[in-house]
């Protein structure tokens, strides 16, 4: 576990946290570009998903036709999908000394399945501890959008499918979820960056590159 703990011997963990329709995945696709420009070895990966068995677990879970799980088992569906993608394509990449960008991960579980309070919060922390451990983003962006607006998006986004379980909650509910984020940062700001996803995608991806440049610097991959 030491190459995983400590920064200079892996890559950059980044990932992308915010409410439906918030941009995230366009985010993630328009960095990775920048970095491969800069010839840095960077893998765009998204949760739940990012290996061919978390990939499976992903469509159980956003089957719109199951509806939603009960509280803990989504937990240990999201975190079995999370182990999964850490070891097949997470840790060997960081290992590598290259960056992952990642469309969601662990804080999103925490915002939504620690939403509704049914998770008692030291049992969550005790399986984020055991299958996450240390590997932990060292930077996370939190796209912040009114719930109202990202709803509309996601709507205009997702056209003639169905609505999986997860947006077919109560606008209250997305609400909340954007609360919880929010407060999220505010508790970690060394990680968390927030940028206002009202602005237009060029300007959102600019803000983004801003704080990621002085990052890249640091680590002297950029001269």
């Amino acid at each position: 576990m030491k190459a995983f703990s400590d920064a200079r011997m892996r890559g950059y963990f980044v990932t992308f946290e915010g409410g439906e329709g918030s941009g995230k995945s366009t985010q993630v696709n328009r960095l990775i570009s920048r970095l491969q420009a800069l010839r840095i070895n960077a893998v765009g990966t998204r949760e739940p998903g990012g290996s061919p068995g978390a990939e499976k677990i992903r469509a159980l879970l956003l089957d719109p036709n199951a509806g939603r799980f009960t509280s803990m088992a989504e937990v240990l569906l999201f975190y079995a999908a999370r182990a999964e993608h850490l070891d097949k394509l997470i840790r060997p990449t960081l290992s590598r000394g290259d960056w992952v960008v990642s469309d969601r991960f662990s804080d999103s579980t925490r915002a939504y399945q620690g939403l509704d309070g049914r998770i008692n919060p030291a049992d969550l922390a005790a399986i984020e501890k055991l299958v996450v451990g240390e590997t932990r983003p060292d930077l996370t962006f939190l796209l912040d959008l009114p719930a109202a607006e990202g709803l509309k998006r996601a709507q205009m986004r997702r056209g003639d499918a169905q609505v999986d379980p997860f947006e077919q909650q109560a606008v209250s509910y997305h609400v909340a979820l954007r609360g919880q984020f929010r407060m999220m940062a505010q508790s970690e700001p060394e990680r968390w960056v927030v940028i206002d996803a009202t602005q237009t995608a060029d300007a959102v991806e600019k803000e983004i590159w801003q704080v990621l440049s002085g990052r890249i610097k640091a680590r002297k991959e950029l001269k």
